[in-house]
């Protein structure tokens, strides 16, 4: 009697297929651009037929959205998991110290998101995609301060929790394209450093008293 494959063998290879087209993607548009980028060459790349993509991913749109939540959920596991070793205070400075001392700074990594962005700002289905990821990514962060609003109060300028989480993801959206140009990831962090306890403190790396 013949017996049926083994699901947990199949989904380990369809998760590494998955995987590698996904490498081969970003290697291809680091050194390419977004874009320029067909689907024959990332299949190349990986050492895939196009019957391999397409059982993965419907467009080479699919396809980079998916590298982009790959990345961008990294970036919020960073952030939340620096902010979150506090307990219920929040020592801002160490949070600030930890956060850019693990935070992705990656060049290839900024040249293929900035390539999107801009593709995605002429597709709202994409464009809308995105916001709902940055959405998370400032929610995870916004559900962090606001927890610890009570210990550590944020200086008033910045109002509530979200707007403090907005704060933070304008600061980094300005380091990295700074970052872009000039190609220096040590700065980058030291600047990052600089922006975030101005914003989450009185400016002197102290958090604001209450009252």
């Amino acid at each position: 009697m013949a017996t049926e494959p083994s699901t947990p063998r199949v989904t380990r290879r369809r998760a590494r297929t998955r995987a590698n087209l996904l490498d081969a993607a970003f290697a291809v548009s680091a050194a390419k651009g977004f874009g320029r980028v067909s689907i024959e060459e990332v299949c190349e790349a990986a050492g895939y037929s196009r019957g391999a993509f397409y059982s993965n991913f419907d467009s080479l749109d699919e396809l980079f959205f998916a590298l982009y939540r790959q990345r961008a959920d990294l970036i919020a596991e960073q952030v939340s998991g620096a902010l979150a070793q506090d307990g219920p205070g929040l020592d801002v400075p160490a949070a600030v110290d930890r956060v850019t001392e693990v935070l992705l700074l990656d060049l290839d990594w900024l040249l293929v998101k900035t390539d999107f962005l801009v593709h995605a700002a002429r597709q709202p289905a994409v464009a809308a995609a995105l916001l709902e990821h940055r959405a998370r990514l400032r929610a995870a962060i916004a559900d962090r301060l606001a927890r610890a609003r009570g210990h550590t109060p944020l200086p008033a300028v910045l109002g509530d929790s979200d707007a403090a989480a907005r704060a933070v993801v304008a600061a980094y959206d300005g380091v990295t394209t700074q970052l872009l140009l000039d190609k220096d990831v040590e700065g980058a962090r030291a600047w990052l450093k600089q922006l975030l306890t101005a914003l989450l403190t009185d400016g002197s790396g102290t958090p604001p008293r209450k009252g």
